[in-house]
């Protein structure tokens, strides 16, 4: 019979956080919910995260990894392709927002809960964002994009966007609406790429 191995308690307050703050928020899950959830303690939560800040930071830091990733497996799916990292990002959005609930995304919600400017979370989203708008840009300028900061821009304006519309719009539609403007945008505006 094989045991499977016990499951760290810093894993498991993070596994715990993720579950309750989409449930119920941020603000509406304290530290001794999260300490009971992953089966231990405020002590024990409080020895690997500094405070709820930061176990929220640290959170949030998981999220934005996962995010990261996903670009990087674009990138080596359409090495040489801005062009098509560019529509299968829109693609992988799209499957995002169909297997989500009916609130808009965990950063967007995260940053309304956070309102302070200097909160460690707050820092965290917003030096993602930087990073992605950056990786956009770039992908633009590849894909010959005439003015690739606008395009850059507008790129981003349809992800923020595709978030915010869910509940007026719904997911699916929302989805499939952000697939087919950034092929129509890959299409009609991108020159052709030298070889």
């Amino acid at each position: 019979m094989t045991q499977t191995k016990p499951i760290p308690p810093r894993e498991r307050l993070l596994k715990a956080a993720d579950d309750l703050f989409h449930r119920y928020g941020i603000r509406g899950v304290g530290v001794e919910a999260i300490a009971e959830a992953a089966d231990t303690n405020k002590m024990t939560l409080y020895r690997h995260f500094t405070s709820k800040d930061e176990l929220v930071a640290e959170w949030l830091r998981g999220i934005v990894l996962q995010k990261e990733a996903m670009w990087e497996e674009i990138a080596v799916r359409h090495p040489n392709d801005p062009r098509g990292q560019l529509v299968e990002w829109s693609e992988r959005v799209a499957q995002k927002l169909s297997e989500m609930d009916s609130r808009c995304g965990t950063m967007m919600l995260s940053l309304a809960e956070l309102p302070e400017k200097d909160h460690p979370a707050r820092r965290v989203i917003e030096a993602h964002k930087l990073r992605e708008h950056k990786r956009i840009l770039k992908l633009c300028r590849e894909a010959g994009f005439p003015e690739p900061e606008l395009a850059a821009d507008q790129f981003f304006f349809l992800l923020e966007g595709a978030h915010s519309s869910v509940q007026c719009i719904g997911l699916k539609r929302v989805g499939e609406q952000l697939k087919r403007t950034v092929l129509a945008w890959v299409q009609a505006s991108a020159r052709p790429v030298a070889p």
